[in-house]
């Protein structure tokens, strides 16, 4: 029985065990795109969360922004029902596949993890996805694929990524983020050094972030792969195609693999793209593959979402809520050649508002 089934990341969950042949239910609050998905697989879901829902189920897994004075949770807890955190069973499904890609770092999770996908798709590896956004050719944040390839988004927040058993670990850059619970960048680093030490295979890794560096120091026995302006995977000749989207020749150790035409704008994006292209090569994509997945994504879910035009207007959402973020965000906006920018800002969370008040105050003036 999940609680808060049709949350993002709870329902890619529910749609890989029923797919397994697990006998499912479910309640939420909200109806929702996701719960329909749910009942269109004969999943029944319960709306409003009492404690008579849980009858019948051998476990319990719960979505991890539910308050603690739930009543269907209080009575998961007490019933005696082993009942877990949505991460516990994440990472429990992660231990099924024999190649579990797990994409973690402070910024461009969501698109890189999206990016991987779309390729791993194109080139037939039929992989199974949880994404932390929705994925337009998927029109889903989760995917049930019949191959042993796993690609997940892996969160830093709270340490859930470290439920996660990675055979491939993608390190994409560390920030300082989550600061309230890591309380230092060096806790945050630590934890970081851990996910990518867990890895069974390899760890795709950004050369050109120093903190990632620092995570990556004393990480051996598995194969240790780079990617940045002057690493293993790079870039050669990037050219903006118009305003700020970008094309470049990928290049692995001297090597042309192929040229990618981006449909995602800036140029933290040509990372995100050879960070998902090396964790596809290495899991089987030919580069071809990796060209048409690259050249054919256009972004995920409120990551620079073109909602559409008005009165002359473009309006874009991005789910952007770190100074470091804004300022990707807002300076692809401004190369975009539009007669001015404005930027509407909605503060997420008060604890990195208040920590990173600084940066914030520098990235939106």
């Amino acid at each position: 029985h999940f609680i808060g089934i049709g949350g993002s990341g709870m329902c890619p969950l529910a749609e890989i065990l029923h797919s397994w042949g697990y006998e499912l239910s479910g309640s939420d609050n909200n109806e929702s795109d996701t719960l329909d998905r749910i009942r269109k697989l004969g999943i029944p879901v319960t709306m409003g969360q009492r404690a008579e829902n849980i009858k019948g189920a051998e476990m319990i897994v719960y979505t991890a922004a539910l308050l603690k004075d739930n009543p269907e949770l209080v009575a998961a807890k007490a019933s005696g029902i082993p009942t877990f955190e949505r991460s516990k069973l994440f990472g429990a499904i992660s231990r099924m596949y024999k190649n579990c890609i797990g994409i973690c770092g402070t910024h461009g999770k969501t698109t890189t993890t999206s990016m991987t996908t779309q390729i791993m798709i194109t080139a037939k590896l039929d992989p199974s996805a949880v994404i932390g956004g929705k994925l337009p050719m998927m029109g889903s944040s989760g995917r049930v694929g019949k191959s042993e390839n796993f690609v997940c988004e892996a969160c830093e927040f709270v340490d859930t990524f470290l439920d996660l058993s990675p055979d491939v670990a993608v390190i994409l850059n560390i920030d300082e983020d989550h600061l309230d619970y890591f309380k230092t960048l060096d806790n945050l680093i630590k934890s970081f050094h851990k996910f990518a030490s867990m890895a069974t295979k390899a760890v795709i890794y950004n050369g050109d972030d120093a903190n990632t560096l620092k995570a990556m120091e004393g990480i051996s026995g598995k194969d240790l792969i780079t990617f940045g302006m002057a690493e293993d995977y790079y870039p050669e000749n990037i050219a903006p195609v118009h305003g700020a989207y970008y094309e470049f020749d990928a290049m692995h150790k001297g090597e042309f693999l192929c040229h990618i035409k981006l449909r995602v704008p800036g140029l933290h994006n040509v990372l995100n793209a050879l960070a998902a292209l090396a964790a596809s090569m290495y899991s089987g994509a030919d580069a071809e593959s990796c060209r048409g997945g690259l050249d054919a994504f256009s972004g995920a879910h409120r990551r620079f979402e073109l909602l559409g035009k008005y009165k002359g207007v473009t309006f874009v959402d991005d789910y952007a809520h770190h100074p470091a973020e804004l300022k990707v965000t807002i300076d692809a906006a401004m190369e975009m050649g539009y007669h001015s920018v404005w930027a509407v800002f909605q503060p997420f969370t008060y604890s990195r508002t208040y920590m990173l008040m600084d940066d914030f105050a520098k990235v939106l003036s």
